[in-house]
């Protein structure tokens, strides 16, 4: 999800997807829009939202708005990872903010979330670079990261090949991140602009799947509508 208009994504949750992508990295989405978003959805999907930078304001803002977790783009080191682990968790677990906003029911159930948020908020973190496929096996061993999600085209980029999904040292690193993950039991993700992109993902036991770009998919049925008219 990435327009700023909430039928949107209102349509999108009356369809039955299990979560929706809001992208608060990339595109136009601010707080104020992410707010609504999540508003609209309810509790029809869940929402992860993937934050500008692992940094602990972001992390806190979109956590305390009721999102389900969040998606932490560039995360490279094992340190990063645990700080992101920290910003997300309440103590004991890590060092979360505390105040009063949707999430708690604006204070109405301030207690009740507090006490199950750190078994509720998933926290996803994106090996999208190289220097993430050097460190995986240190990133998977912090405790508290729910699921690594590999971003195929940052992740080419990193090695200046962008877009070169098939190159032979990107689909090292994919198999690199992909082993060391299977091996430790972490769930892992991926993103595709089709289903026909991220099916061979699901075969090798990928779980945390997302599929599409709302712009891409309105572009693309009005498109071929356009086509049948003329």
């Amino acid at each position: 999800v990435t327009l700023p208009c909430t039928a949107t994504a209102e349509i999108l949750a009356d369809l039955g997807f299990d979560w929706l992508f809001v992208d608060g990295e990339h595109g136009p989405l601010e707080t104020a829009d992410i707010l609504a978003i999540l508003q609209a959805v309810g509790d029809r999907s869940t929402c992860l939202v993937r934050v500008p930078a692992g940094g602990e304001v972001p992390i806190k803002k979109v956590l305390d708005l009721g999102a389900g977790g969040v998606i932490v783009p560039q995360v490279n080191t094992a340190q990063q990872a645990a700080d992101v682990v920290r910003y997300a968790r309440y103590t004991p677990q890590g060092a979360r903010g505390v105040g009063l906003a949707r999430a708690h029911g604006y204070g109405m159930k301030f207690a009740e979330y507090l006490e199950s948020a750190n078994e509720r908020v998933s926290v996803v973190v994106q090996a999208e670079h190289a220097q993430a496929a050097e460190n995986i096996e240190s990133i998977v061993q912090v405790e508290g990261v729910d699921a690594v999600l590999l971003g195929p085209y940052d992740l080419s980029a990193s090695f200046g090949k962008p877009g070169q999904l098939d190159d032979p040292e990107v689909t090292g690193a994919i198999d690199r991140i992909t082993d060391t993950c299977r091996a430790a039991s972490m769930p892992l993700g991926y993103f595709g602009v089709s289903a026909a992109a991220v099916r061979p993902f699901m075969e090798r036991g990928y779980t945390l799947i997302v599929a599409g770009v709302d712009t891409l998919m309105l572009g693309t049925a009005a498109k071929n509508m356009l086509g049948e008219l003329r």
